[in-house]
């Protein structure tokens, strides 16, 4: 089915070509159309436009007014002030518009025609390392925007660049060597958390062991650098072990991520190591071209607005003077990989703002070199810092960094208390699985509905409340709807164009209406937490509705009719909004 357009866009085509009329010079002219709080839309481009043609604003506002058609979809235009119109759309026209967004499968939300091909890096775990709350905004973020931007139509390819390169390495592969005994398998009981936690114990415990050895033996330290070279020559034995290090990992990898309720592929995984062949070459191509120029032995790229405390320039490394590659070189190369062999017009990073100033030299790097140019953009979706209640980093009272499977473990006991608490005929079996889907849901909203870029604090208190700005409160709200559809039996929503609306339902079908132009500018600005705001103020003026118009002891049969419609429209823009943040919504709570 063809995109429904928007009651906004069909009222400024209205006022666009009124405007055209009456001032035919102008050409096209933007009405500057937008929500009111007198009025269903104001429209404040008269006063722009009068200026630009020397005429007086109210003078040109009536001359307007008196050409734009009224009866069908607007009901009422007035002018306001020095010449802003203010425009009431008919109630005919929001419940028409609506019933074609519920005839569509994507609710009448277009399919972007220039949409591209995308590669958004995002849930970047270290090998042989615990994953803690400083991975969590990365996967819940990136898992959004993957999510956001495939429902426009952008072909989307998930890349997760693990950590699984470097001299610890050959530090844990050169002390697995000497102690053979100490890498225990995993349990086998076919549990895949149990594998998943046991896999990581081991892993945690051998790095722990062989970190206090190279830190105390000079001996053990020189033959462990010498492993990383047979690991970077691709020595069998040492790969093999290495090959072990992050299978294990994965293990443990996909237990936390599967508990985020994320789908990770295989396919997907690309870390470090998988531009190891590219390396050479791409330093080749930096210095070749004069990107990239030797210093004191080690290949650099220098920036004019890049300079140390010393205020001397701050060069980007891409190769040491030792020959060996550092973080930009891998940078580089994965992108020169993303954009050549996966053919993508756009690169997006979701990575810690600390690491901000990396990737400005990075992309700057790359637009030098030719690999990013006016068709292939590269942007940082830069995140800010999860902190604790006293809105200092996050840490555990021993003041070490916090596991992230422990806080998703609270999260879900947490909200397993809550839904037992209201469950009314829910079995224990049920109040598990909405527990885990309330309390994962509660700590991927409370990111979502930051701003990237902002800090946030972790409450755990607040995000499982069913009062205010929570998924909770969401959910329950899509609950509550799916249980008046239950409720109404063999009444059948039904749109009635004809039916007049109250003003809390013309609040709601208004906002209904707007969920395809706020869909493209969440994905347009890779901003989900609009996404996040838009489906908050969503279930608030349902809440509004509900509590003022009887839905099924309405005073008509077509009145009820109608409200359930509004409510099933409601239920289905929740349920996808919801899905595209990565967010279970339960028939039952």
């Amino acid at each position: 089915m063809a995109s429904v357009p928007s009651l906004a866009s069909s009222v400024e085509q209205r006022v666009s070509d009124a405007l055209a009329s009456a001032l035919p010079e102008a050409g096209a002219a933007d009405p500057m159309l937008r929500r009111s709080d007198r009025a269903d839309f104001q429209a404040n481009g008269i006063l722009a436009l009068a200026k630009k043609a020397k005429a007086n604003p109210r003078e040109l506002a009536t001359t307007v007014v008196e050409a734009i058609p009224t009866g069908d979809l607007i009901n009422e235009i007035e002018v306001s002030g020095p010449g802003f119109l203010n425009i009431t759309v008919s109630d005919e026209a929001i419940v028409k518009t609506l019933a074609a967004r519920a005839a569509d499968d994507r609710l009448g939300v277009p399919l972007n025609a220039s949409a591209g091909t995308t590669v958004i890096d995002y849930a970047q775990p270290n090998v042989a390392k615990e994953m803690h709350v400083g991975h969590l905004r990365s996967a819940v973020i990136g898992a959004a925007m993957v999510e956001i931007l495939e429902f426009t139509g952008e072909k989307v390819v998930r890349r997760h660049h693990i950590g699984d390169w470097g001299t610890q390495f050959g530090m844990l592969i050169q002390y697995l060597l000497e102690h053979p005994h100490e890498l225990d398998h995993k349990s086998g009981d076919g549990d895949e958390q149990a594998s998943g936690e046991e896999a990581m114990s081991n892993l945690n415990r051998l790095y722990k062991a062989s970190r206090a050895l190279f830190d105390s033996d000079e001996e053990f330290k020189t033959r462990a650098r010498a492993r990383v070279v047979d690991l970077q020559a691709g020595e069998p034995e040492t790969l093999a072990l290495w090959q072990r290090f992050v299978d294990e990992s994965k293990i443990y990898f996909y237990s936390v991520f599967n508990k985020l309720d994320m789908d990770i592929q295989d396919p997907d995984v690309v870390g470090e190591s998988g531009y190891n062949d590219m390396l050479t070459e791409t330093c080749k191509l930096l210095e070749e071209s004069g990107v990239a120029v030797r210093s004191n032995g080690a290949l650099c790229v220098f920036f004019d607005d890049v300079k140390g405390p010393d205020g001397n320039p701050t060069p980007l490394i891409v190769q040491k003077s030792d020959g060996g590659f550092g973080y930009a070189a891998t940078d580089l190369s994965a992108i020169r990989d993303r954009v050549a062999n996966l053919g993508a017009t756009e690169l997006i990073y979701v990575v810690d703002a600390r690491q901000s100033l990396h990737f400005k030299m990075v992309f700057e790097t790359a637009r030098r070199a030719g690999w990013l140019n006016d068709d292939v953009k590269a942007v940082q979706l830069a995140f800010g810092t999860v902190l604790g209640k006293d809105g200092k980093p996050f840490k555990t009272r021993e003041g070490e960094t916090v596991r992230l499977v422990d806080l998703l473990d609270e999260a879900i006991d947490r909200a397993s208390a809550v839904v037992r608490e209201k469950a009314q005929d829910l079995t224990e079996a049920e109040i598990a699985e909405r527990g885990a889907q309330v309390g994962i849901g509660a700590v991927k909203y409370a990111d979502l509905s930051t701003s990237a870029s902002r800090d946030y604090k972790f409450d755990l208190d607040q995000m499982v409340s069913l009062n205010g700005d929570t998924s909770v409160y969401l959910q329950y709200a899509y609950a509550r709807i799916r249980s008046i559809l239950r409720k109404a039996g063999d009444t059948r929503p039904v749109a009635h164009p004809e039916v007049a609306l109250a003003p809390t339902e013309r609040a709601l079908g208004l906002h209904l209406d707007g969920f395809g132009e706020l869909i493209a500018e969440a994905a347009a600005e890779h901003a989900p937490h609009k996404l996040a705001a838009y489906l908050y103020q969503l279930a608030s003026l349902f809440t509004s509705f509900y509590s003022e118009c009887p839905v099924l002891k309405a005073d008509t049969a077509q009145q009820v009719e109608n409200r359930l419609f509004l409510c099933e429209l409601t239920a289905r823009t929740l349920n996808k909004g919801m899905s595209l943040l990565g967010i279970r919504t339960p028939e039952k709570l």
